[in-house]
């Protein structure tokens, strides 16, 4: 099974800490743009016959901004071009304030059975600190337009004078309004951002901050029957993200649209982030991409690794050998041996990292690049 990615640059403003590929200002450029897109799943169709695909995502930017008809327009192409599952997962990104009961009812009409709600925070001068460009009371509404829908919603810990009690009054929110899934990001003030001033001037939480309130945010979590199954990520029994699932498996998956990344028969490739060239490439039938590798054995080690040490399951080791005809613990020894306090390996033959350790993971992990 793979996954499918479709990449929305479109939104209303940028978000201060946003790094991702967004052009605020340029939904005039929306049709055009999609039309690119149903192309390249187009010209990608041929290589991809035989994949079976199980997931649709719509990230962005903020997919909900454009016309719904584009939406409903790529999942058609998807299932012309695609081999897509019957009770393949659908996701699309919302943001408060953008969406309207016609639109989720379009979104539904299309295929999408999962939504995923930018909250952030509940409290609104954090909000607009962040610079977006809604509140807590649409996040609200956004909710009830969604009614008992599979949807996940977004969390933000690390924030300038955020306390552990608006966390609470996040994830409490989120709960209340129905939320199967909710996932807690830490901030990560990217260089080239507004918020890397912010960083750079002392006025955000400092890491050891930042870990007490994540322990807290997680038990608090567990106690209203969310279990964490990956380290940003907290599900209802039966709802976790099948979409992210596959990308800590290692699973393939296809990205289209500018700036979106793909991994097929053991590469990894992705299209340019300009918009304007990758418009031009696709209306000259030629593939956008602008970095394309063959991964190595040896990169593939580690990548498994460090994918199925964020996960709450682990790592399997019977499957780790199998795919590569050796043992984890023999091509990863001094790694293991000077992490093994923060190591256990669970009944099923899983090595993992222990769960007080995990939002550390990174600590660790490089140890297993190395």
């Amino acid at each position: 099974m793979a996954g499918v990615y479709i990449h929305i640059p479109f939104c209303k403003a940028k978000c201060r800490y946003c790094d991702f590929t967004s052009y605020p200002g340029k939904i005039g450029f929306a049709e055009a743009y999609m039309a690119c897109v149903l192309q390249e799943i187009k010209l990608r169709a041929a290589a991809l016959q035989g994949k079976v695909f199980d997931t649709v995502y719509f990230g962005g930017g903020t997919p909900s901004v454009i016309d719904a008809k584009w939406i409903a327009g790529c999942m058609r192409r998807i299932r012309e071009c695609l081999l897509l599952q019957d009770g393949a997962e659908v996701t699309i990104e919302l943001n408060p304030g953008t969406v309207t009961a016609d639109k989720i009812a379009a979104y539904k009409a299309a295929g999408v059975n999962r939504f995923s709600v930018g909250l952030q925070t509940a409290v609104d001068s954090q909000l607009s600190d962040l610079g977006r460009v809604h509140t807590a009371a649409d996040f609200s509404e956004c909710c009830r337009l969604l009614g008992k829908d599979n949807f996940n919603a977004d969390v933000m810990i690390g924030l300038k004078d955020q306390t552990f009690a608006d966390v609470e009054k996040t994830v409490r929110l989120a709960h209340g309004a129905g939320a199967s899934h909710i996932s807690l990001y830490a901030l990560t003030p990217e260089d080239g951002t507004p918020m890397y001033t912010d960083y750079l001037n002392g006025e955000l939480p400092d890491g050891d901050e930042v870990a007490s309130v994540y322990e807290r945010a997680r038990g608090l979590l567990e106690s209203l029957g969310y279990a964490r199954y990956e380290v940003s990520n907290f599900a209802k029994p039966g709802f976790e993200s099948r979409h992210n699932c596959n990308y800590w498996r290692r699973g393939e998956y296809i990205g289209f649209g500018v700036s979106a990344s793909s991994f097929m028969n053991g590469r990894r490739f992705t299209n340019t982030r300009d918009l304007d060239e990758y418009m031009k490439c696709i209306l000259s039938n030629r593939f956008p991409v602008v970095d394309d590798e063959a991964i190595g054995p040896e990169d593939a080690k580690f990548e498994t690794v460090m994918l199925a040490l964020r996960t709450s399951e682990g790592l399997d080791e019977a499957a780790y050998k199998r795919d590569f005809g050796s043992e984890f613990y023999d091509d990863f020894k001094a790694a293991i041996q000077k992490n093994i306090r923060f190591l256990e390996r669970s009944e099923r033959g899983r090595i993992r990292i222990k769960g007080e350790y995990l939002y550390v993971q990174n600590h660790i992990l490089v140890d297993f690049l190395q």
